[in-house]
């Protein structure tokens, strides 16, 4: 068995919706599925981005926590 993870983001607007956000991860589903993937399940994935330093700390960011959509297929 092969399993495929794609990055899901959903795009919306501020009078849109769940259901546009639903509307876009079911056009991801069904486009995989027109390849031969089946969905398996949608998983949140918690990570760190790092800080830069800047120039002579000019510039500089802090690093922050991020959560990253994915959703699994298989084949």
């Amino acid at each position: 068995m092969e399993y495929k993870v794609v990055p899901f983001n959903a795009v919306i607007g501020q009078k849109d919706g769940a259901s546009q956000a639903a509307s876009q991860l079911q056009s991801l589903i069904d486009t995989m599925k027109a390849e031969g993937w089946e969905y398996v399940d949608m998983a949140n994935v918690d990570t760190y981005v790092e800080g830069t330093s800047g120039c002579l700390g000019i510039g500089a960011k802090p690093g922050y926590s991020a959560s990253v959509a994915a959703v699994v297929f298989k084949k």
